[in-house]
C-alpha cells in the first residue's frame, strides 16, 4: 500500500511486480528459517584432513538451522536506513527529491563510510570475524573433542590467522565445512 500511495497507483496489482514477489518471499523464507524446539540428532559423516578417515557424529539438527540465520543480518542495513538522518529529515528528503536521489541502503551506507570510514570497517570486520569463528566451532566440534578448534577461541584464532592471510599451521579445520568456512574467509 506504501508503493502504491507513493506513486499514485489506483490498485495494489499495479504495485506488485513478479521481482517484488519475488524479494517478497525469498524474505519470508529467510525469516521463517528458525532452530525446532527439542532435541533431534542427526549423523553427520565428515572425512577428516589428514588421516581421510570417516568420522561419524551425532549432530543436532539446530545446526543446519542456525548458519542460514545469519542471512537475517540484512535487516541492520534496513534498520540502518530507517533510523539515518538523511532518512527521517525533512529537509534532506525533500533537497533528494529535488535531485533524483533515491535514499536507499547503499546510499546510507556510503555515506556512513565517507563520514566515518574507520568505524564502519572495524565493525563490519569484528562482525565477520566473529561469525565466521562461531560457523568453524560448530563445523569442527563434533568430529574432534580435542581438536582446538572445536572450541570458540581456538576457532577465533584460525580465522584471525585466516583473514590476515597468514596461515601459521598450527591448527587447520579437518571437516570441509570448517575448510569452506577458512576459504571463504581468505578471500574476504
Amino acid at each position: 500500500q506504501l508503493f502504491m500511495v507513493d506513486n499514485g497507483a489506483d490498485d495494489w496489482r499495479i504495485a506488485m511486480t513478479s521481482e517484488r514477489i519475488f524479494f517478497i518471499a525469498l524474505e519470508l523464507v529467510v525469516c521463517a528459517i528458525h532452530p525446532i524446539p527439542g532435541q533431534y540428532l542427526f549423523t553427520w559423516t565428515a572425512r577428516l584432513a589428514f588421516t581421510y578417515a570417516a568420522s561419524v557424529a551425532e549432530a543436532d539438527v539446530d545446526i543446519i538451522l542456525s548458519v542460514p540465520m545469519f542471512l537475517r543480518l540484512y535487516l541492520i542495513g534496513r534498520v540502518m536506513l530507517l533510523h539515518s538522518k538523511l532518512f527521517t529529515d525533512a529537509s534532506s528528503r525533500s533537497i533528494g527529491a529535488l535531485n533524483k536521489i533515491n535514499f536507499n541502503t547503499r546510499f546510507v551506507m556510503k555515506t556512513l563510510m565517507t563520514i566515518c570510514p574507520g568505524t564502519v570497517l572495524l565493525v563490519f570486520s569484528i562482525s565477520s570475524w566473529i561469525i565466521a569463528a562461531w560457523t568453524v566451532r560448530v563445523c569442527e566440534r563434533y568430529h574432534d573433542k580435542q581438536e582446538v578448534t572445536s572450541n570458540f577461541l581456538g576457532a577465533m584464532w584460525l580465522i584471525s590467522i585466516t583473514f590476515l592471510s597468514i596461515g601459521y599451521g598450527d591448527m587447520v579445520p579437518h571437516t570441509y565445512c570448517g575448510k569452506g568456512v577458512c576459504l571463504l574467509t581468505g578471500i574476504m
